[in-house]
């Protein structure tokens, strides 16, 4: 199983210089409840923008073009077709950024896991692709009001591929 998982603005802008558009704690921890105990596949700069190097308690691969390039905690391939035939059949496998990485892993995810932050940022330099209703069917979705920990209202939305 591939699944995407992302948080998207309104817009469907997801970053903007490499950090995160949005710090919701309720995402954070699906995030780390979807993920721990398999495995997570990123570009190497979203692996250099996580604040303590590879996340615990998952494995972690990095995409990188890069011949020598060391990612203490994390395994390392130049595509992403190469990582993935690194991953067992049963193996939950986890596409988690960048841009780049989920325009390649989007013809081969069977899941979308969205968070919709429901917000327009006043600035975004990566978006994320559309999601076409041709291709995608919403399986289950959740929203949440704006409270004392989150500035925004949300909507957690997964998407099975038809």
């Amino acid at each position: 199983m591939i699944a995407i998982i992302v948080n998207i603005a309104q817009n469907g802008a997801i970053g903007y210089q490499n950090k995160l558009l949005y710090w919701l704690p309720n995402d954070m921890k699906r995030f780390r409840e979807l993920t721990t105990g398999n495995t997570i596949i990123m570009g190497r700069k979203t692996f250099e923008s996580l604040p303590k190097g590879a996340l615990p308690n998952r494995r972690n691969i990095v995409l990188s073009r890069q011949q020598d390039a060391n990612f203490p905690g994390a395994e390392c391939y130049q595509s992403l077709n190469e990582a993935l035939q690194q991953c067992r059949p049963d193996e939950e496998v986890y596409i988690i950024g960048g841009a780049t990485v989920y325009e390649q892993a989007f013809p081969l995810a069977d899941r979308l896991l969205i968070t919709l932050t429901e917000d327009t940022p006043a600035q975004a330099d990566t978006f994320f692709p559309n999601i076409d209703p041709q291709s995608w069917k919403e399986e289950k979705r959740e929203t949440h009001p704006a409270d004392e920990k989150h500035r925004y209202p949300y909507t957690f939305i997964d998407y099975i591929r038809r």
